[in-house]
């Protein structure tokens, strides 16, 4: 399906002239004084994870993939990849650790997540926005130490670190943004 250049986002696919498919990195449209408006579009390839840049007139037509977005809960993790089941038909799905990258520390059993599907093969994946994590270890609050003058570094029992306000300490469950890893609250159970 044909779309305008400045329309695309970060998570779309879409399909260049050489026939491959690319997920977008970054999207970004720029506005000079003068002259034509431009998009330019970080991209990368999903065969073989080739990053490419690409600059297009904001009123430009681009090729955007049909995928298709379910949700699926994640089971687990073996040699292979990640194993996925969709809650409504049952069938499982086994995604390459390259689709997740980054994102699977974040993984959690029973976790919802919204896969990308193009033709039977997950593309994409999209993580709940937060996770909840116990801090496993953490410095000491300093005595005068004021919550909003600064964040410690805090280990959490994914093995991801983050940095937390001086209030917490270990045992605490806190809520962390899965997209920067970055503190967000207390949890509140």
């Amino acid at each position: 399906m044909k779309v305008i250049a400045s329309s695309i986002r970060k998570g779309n696919i879409i399909e260049r002239e050489d026939g491959q498919l690319y997920v977008v990195l970054t999207a970004e449209s720029f506005h000079p004084g003068k002259g034509t408006p431009t998009t330019q579009i970080d991209m990368r390839r999903l065969s073989d994870g080739v990053k490419t840049t690409d600059r297009y007139k904001t009123t430009e037509q681009v090729e955007r993939a049909y995928v298709e977005d379910s949700n699926f809960s994640y089971l687990y993790k073996d040699a292979d990849g990640y194993t996925f089941m969709n809650a409504e038909n049952y069938d499982q799905v086994i995604v390459p650790p390259d689709v997740i990258g980054d994102l699977s520390i974040y993984l959690q059993e029973g976790m919802t997540c919204v896969l990308s599907i193009f033709n039977g093969v997950a593309v994409g994946i999209q993580l709940p926005a937060r996770v909840t994590l116990e801090v496993v270890e953490t410095e000491p609050a300093m005595k005068g130490q004021t919550a909003s003058s600064s964040y410690k570094p805090a280990k959490l029992s994914n093995g991801a670190r983050a940095m937390v306000p001086p209030h917490i300490s270990p045992g605490t469950r806190i809520i962390v943004q899965t997209e920067d890893g970055s503190y967000v609250e207390r949890a509140k159970d």
